[in-house]
C-alpha cells in the first residue's frame, strides 16, 4: 500500500536540538548492507513464520494469540528494516500489522488488543507508529496520537504507569514529542509532565544508590535492560527543561557508576537478567545491548556529543554482532566477554535458566526474540543527524544519505570499510551553493586524525587550541560551497589500547573495537530445534591465554584482509577483516570453572608457557572469545619509567 507523502514542520522551538532524518533517508551500502540482508532474509524475515508469538494469530493483529509486547517489538524493527532496506516483501509483512493497530482505536482513545490494557506494550506500538509516519507521510497517525495522548491525559492519573510503564515510560513520552514538534499543542506538553511525574527518577538512582554488586532479587531497577531503557530519561527531561549541561552531568555519573560497579570488558555493565557484576563470566541481555543502542541514538539527539557516537559505535561494532549468530539465524539471550563455550550448563546468571547462552529461536525467554530485530536497522537511520545549519555524522559505516538542508537536494555517499579500517570518504553532491555545515565526529581515542577536503589537507586541532579546526564536544565542523568541493576524507588512527581491570587484568581496544582471543569454534547443531536452527559452540583449541609487553600495545602490529560476506563472522580462528598481532603466552594454571571460563588469575601471572603472536580479532566476530586477559609482567606507570618491569 502507497500512503502519500506529507511535508510536516516544527511549529516550536523546543524539542530535539539535532533532529533525525526521516526513515529511509539513509540506506546502509558495502558490508553494512550484506549484515542488514543476513538479517532480512533470515530471523527478521522468516519469523512470522517459524515463531506463533508473532504470527497471524497475534494479538496485535486481533487475533487470540500473545497480546502484550511481543508483536510491537517485533515491529519495532521490522518497521525499520523495511525502510532502509527498502525492501517490498518486508513491507507487505509490516502492513497488516499497522492496519490493525490503526483500526483498533476505540472511541475513548485507547487502542490495541482487547484483552491486555497494559500501559508499557502502547508505548513501543507508539514508536512503530511514528517511524511508519516519518518513512511513509501517513496522515492516519497524528490524529490518532492525538486522540490516544488525550486518553492518557485524562486516564494516568486514575490508572497510573506502574511495573515496566513506570520504568520506561521516557519511551512514551518521545512519542508525545514527536507530536508535539508536529502541532505545538501545549496540552502535550501537560502529559509529557505527568509522564515524568509518574516514571522512575533513573539518574537519581543510579547516580546514587546504584546496587554494588550482582543483584539477587527482582527489582525493576536492578533490570539490566529496563538500566537501558532508563539511562535517556535524563535526556528525555532535558527536552522538557532545556537543562542539557545539567542532565548531561547526571547521566554521565549514571554511566560512572555502572562501570565501577557492573562495567564489563567490553566497555558496558553486565544484566544476566539483572545487573551483574564486574566480572567477566557475568552476561549482558540481547535486550540490553538494542535498548541501549536507541538510548545513545537518543542522546545523540538531545545531547549532541562526540560520545554519544562513540558508545554507539561501540555497541553496534561489538556487543550486537556478537548476540546472534554470524548469519543472524538465532541469537544468545546471554553473551559473556570470557565466553569460552556455548552449551546449555550451569553458570552463575543473576536470574536466567542454564539455555541463556546458546545460540537459536527462543533461548531462555522470548522477549529477545521479539527485540533484536532493532539494532541494526535503527543504527542506520541515525548515522546521521539534522542540525540547524547542516548535517552531522553520528556514527561511521558504510551508507548513502539522501536529505535536503533547506529546501535544497543533499546526497552523500560514505566510502569505508570503517570499523576494520581507519579511513573514510565521504561524497556529498549538491546544487546548493550557499554554504553550510557539516561535522564530523572525531572519536575520543583517535589520536592524530588526519583530514583532507578535496585533496586539501585541513589541520585539526584539539580542543581549544589555536591551530587547525577545533574539536568541539567530539567534532570538527566544515562549511562551505559542497556543490564542487571535493571528497572529504578522515582518517581515524587505530592503534591499541589496553585497559586496566580487577587483579591487574587486561581489555584490548582497538578504535572502536574490542579485540579478543578466538580458540576457534566447532559449531554443534541440536536435532529437533525449533526456528531455523539451534547451535552449542566449542572450542578447537586452548583458551587460556595471557598478555606481555602491554606497555607497548600502542606498537602492536595490525593486519587486515577482505571482509567477508557474513561481516562479523570468522573463517577460522587466525583470519579477520582486522588482526591485532599481540605477544602473549598459556597461563597455564588458568582453568574452566564448570561451564566457563574461571575468573582470570591474579596478574603478573608466573606460571606460563612460551612467548606466542596471539591473533587478536573483533569481539563482534568470536562466539568464542577471551575479553579479559590475565597479564605477564607487571603493569608499569607511564610517569614513572623507572619503575622496574618483572618479566
Amino acid at each position: 500500500m502507497t500512503i502519500a507523502s506529507t511535508t510536516t514542520t516544527t511549529t516550536t522551538t523546543e524539542g530535539r536540538s539535532h533532529r533525525p532524518l526521516p526513515l529511509g533517508s539513509i540506506t546502509p551500502r558495502g558490508w553494512l548492507l550484506d549484515q542488514l540482508r543476513l538479517q532480512a532474509d533470515n530471523i527478521t524475515g522468516q519469523l512470522e513464520a517459524i515463531w506463533p508469538d508473532v504470527g497471524p494469530d497475534s494479538g496485535w493483529r486481533g487475533g487470540a494469540g500473545e497480546n502484550w509486547e511481543r508483536g510491537p517489538y517485533y515491529l519495532d524493527g521490522l518497521v525499520p528494516l523495511a525502510h532502509v532496506l527498502q525492501d517490498d516483501r518486508l513491507l507487505a509483512l509490516a502492513t497488516p500489522w499497522i492496519e490493525w493497530i490503526l483500526a483498533s482505536q476505540r472511541d475513548d482513545g485507547f487502542f490495541g488488543p482487547i484483552g491486555n490494557d497494559d500501559w508499557w506494550p502502547r508505548m513501543v506500538a507508539l514508536k512503530v507508529l511514528t517511524q511508519h509516519a516519518d518513512a511513509t507521510g501517513d496522515e492516519r497517525v497524528p490524529p490518532f496520537l492525538e486522540r490516544y495522548f488525550r486518553h492518557q491525559l485524562s486516564a494516568l492519573p486514575g490508572r497510573p504507569l506502574t511495573s515496566w510503564g513506570r520504568a520506561r515510560g521516557a519511551d512514551n513520552a518521545l512519542s508525545v514529542w514527536w507530536l508535539y514538534e508536529r502541532t505545538g499543542d501545549p496540552w502535550l506538553l501537560d502529559l509529557v509532565d505527568l509522564l515524568a511525574a509518574q516514571t522512575i527518577r533513573w539518574d537519581d538512582y543510579l547516580a546514587s544508590d546504584l546496587i554494588t554488586g550482582p543483584a539477587r532479587t527482582f527489582s525493576h531497577r536492578t533490570h539490566g535492560p529496563n538500566v537501558a531503557m532508563g539511562l535517556k530519561t535524563g535526556a528525555v527531561s532535558a527536552l522538557r527543561d532545556r537543562d542539557v549541561r545539567g542532565h548531561t552531568a547526571r547521566t554521565e555519573a549514571s554511566f560512572t557508576a555502572l562501570d565501577r560497579w557492573h562495567g564489563q570488558a567490553s566497555g558496558w555493565f553486565s544484566g544476566d537478567e539483572w545487573l551483574g557484576g564486574r566480572e567477566a563470566t557475568a552476561g549482558i541481555e540481547t535486550c540490553q545491548v538494542v535498548e541501549m543502542m536507541f538510548t545513545a541514538e537518543v542522546h545523540a539527539q538531545v545531547y549532541g556529543r562526540g560520545i554519544d557516537g562513540d558508545r554507539l559505535e561501540s555497541l553496534a561494532y561489538n556487543l550486537l554482532p556478537a548476540s546472534s549468530d554470524p548469519e543472524m539465524r538465532g541469537h544468545q539471550y546471554h553473551q559473556q566477554a570470557n565466553q569460552v563455550e556455548v552449551s546449555v550448563g550451569r553458570r552463575e546468571w543473576s536470574f536466567s535458566s542454564d539455555d541463556a547462552g546458546i545460540f537459536g529461536l527462543e533461548p531462555h525467554f522470548g522477549c529477545c526474540t521479539a527485540n533484536l530485530h532493532q539494532g541494526w536497522p535503527k543504527f542506520v537511520s541515525h548515522l546521521w543527524l539534522r542540525d540547524a545549519d547542516g548535517l552531522r555524522v553520528v556514527a561511521y559505516a558504510p551508507s548513502a544519505i539522501a536529505t535536503e538542508v533547506d529546501d535544497d537536494a543533499v546526497s552523500i555517499v560514505v566510502d569505508t570499510e570503517y570499523p576494520f579500517d581507519e579511513s573514510v570518504r565521504i561524497r556529498v553532491a549538491t546544487s546548493r551553493t550557499t554554504p553550510f555545515a557539516l561535522r564530523l565526529r572525531v572519536p575520543s581515542w583517535a589520536q592524530g586524525a588526519e583530514l583532507t577536503v578535496g585533496g586539501v589537507r585541513v589541520a585539526i586541532g584539539s580542543p581549544g587550541a589555536d591551530a587547525g579546526l577545533p574539536i568541539v564536544d567530539g567534532y570538527v565542523t566544515l562549511e562551505r560551497d559542497w556543490s564542487a568541493t571535493g571528497d572529504v576524507v578522515l582518517v581515524l588512527p587505530m592503534r591499541a589500547r589496553v585497559v586496566r581491570r580487577e587483579r591487574q587484568a587486561a581489555a584490548v581496544r582497538l578504535g572502536p573495537l574490542t579485540m579478543v582471543y578466538s580458540p576457534g569454534e566447532r559449531w554443534v547443531e541440536h536435532d529437533g530445534a525449533p526456528g531455523i536452527g539451534e547451535w552449542e559452540v566449542h572450542a578447537r583449541g586452548s583458551w587460556n591465554w595471557a598478555l606481555a609487553e602491554v606497555r607497548d600495545a600502542a606498537g602492536w602490529r595490525v593486519t587486515r584482509g577482505a571482509v567477508p560476506a557474513a561481516p562479523w563472522s570468522l573463517e577460522d580462528r587466525r583470519r579477520a577483516p582486522v588482526v591485532l598481532h599481540a605477544p602473549g603466552a598459556r597461563a597455564t594454571e588458568w582453568r574452566m570453572a564448570g561451564a566457563q571460563a574461571d575468573t582470570p588469575p591474579f596478574s603478573p601471572v608466573l606460571d606460563h608457557g612460551p612467548d606466542d603472536d596471539l591473533r587478536l580479532v573483533p569481539y563482534g566476530s568470536a562466539r568464542l572469545r577471551v575479553t579479559e586477559f590475565p597479564v605477564i609482567g607487571n603493569w608499569r606507570d607511564i610517569d614513572d619509567p623507572d619503575e622496574p618491569t618483572e618479566r
